[in-house]
């Protein structure tokens, strides 16, 4: 099986989706997506603690993940960890075999279920993705060296919808500057507004990958435009899943999510697509048969 940086250099359409750990140690629903999943894209990203809500870790759904034949993407967020603890994290998740992370910052404590909690952020996402480099170089982040150095594929995310734009477009670059070798956007729904982006983004060597939110109703849409930042369904979609038949909308967020990909693909667009099915995994076969694009 080829590594997630092998994809990605190979000049292919890259294609991820996501695996939710559970609330809990029942895995099954779990194990069923990545099953799924596994040689239906290049690699399976495991969420962290998504939303701020207290999940089975990331780093236990990577590991089964990889048991499971599958090429996982480690989720990282540094709301939880202070440094010493991100940093043991990877090299115990690089000592197994896990080799794909993706940095992030995390959201806020206070949006998810324990709002009591709080927040370490003793790093944000660039730095993380420099904590990474350097680890790979055989150097903590004190300078103390390792005996034996990591070995991953660092990633991070863009919001390329988000309004204004100009200060995704400092983090971006600070990513790239400080590491990162691909980059998930944030849902895109507006391909003009993604294509505005990627004339900017395509100036920098990196493989982005644009994320794709499935919609389940025009209410979904709707909450998604009023409550998160950089997401905007445009009217038209929204419409859309509104007039379809009754019983029929997942279908016809099946049937946009299927579109979308296969015009960014088909007009090459971007490097690859990161398919968010939110609790729904086992509806990705189904977008990318919709799409007509396979591994």
């Amino acid at each position: 099986m080829r590594t997630f940086k092998e994809v990605l250099e190979s000049g292919e359409f890259v294609i991820t989706a996501e695996a939710a750990p559970p609330k809990g140690v029942n895995l099954e629903k779990m194990k069923h997506h990545i099953e799924l999943l596994r040689d239906k894209v290049h690699a399976v990203n495991i969420t962290d603690h998504q939303s701020s809500v207290m999940r089975y870790p990331s780093l236990g759904g990577a590991l089964l993940a990889r048991e499971m034949g599958a090429e996982p993407i480690l989720q990282m967020t540094c709301r939880d960890r202070n440094r010493l603890a991100l940093q043991a994290d990877l090299l115990f998740a690089a000592s197994r075999g896990v080799n794909n992370v993706l940095c992030l910052t995390g959201d806020s404590v206070v949006v998810g279920d324990h709002k009591e909690a709080k927040g370490v952020f003793d790093l944000e996402s660039s730095q993380l993705v420099r904590t990474v480099k350097n680890l790979q170089k055989g150097y903590d982040m004190a300078g103390n060296r390792l005996d034996g150095a990591v070995d991953f594929c660092v990633g991070a995310i863009v919001t390329p919808e988000a309004d204004p734009l100009e200060p995704q477009k400092i983090k971006f670059e600070k990513k790239i500057e400080s590491g990162a070798e691909f980059i998930q956007t944030q849902a895109i729904y507006d391909m003009e507004k993604f294509k505005s982006f990627m004339d900017y983004a395509h100036g920098f060597n990196v493989k982005i990958l644009a994320g794709i939110i499935l919609l389940t109703s025009a209410g979904m849409a709707r909450f998604m435009n009023k409550n998160v930042p950089g997401v905007l369904v445009p009217e038209s979609l929204i419409k859309e899943m509104a007039e379809a038949p009754k019983g029929h909308a997942l279908a016809t967020g099946i049937k946009i999510a299927g579109r979308m990909v296969k015009q960014l693909k088909e007009e090459n667009l971007c490097h690859g697509v990161h398919i968010m099915a939110i609790g729904k995994e086992e509806l990705v076969p189904e977008i990318l048969a919709a799409a007509e694009v396979s591994i």
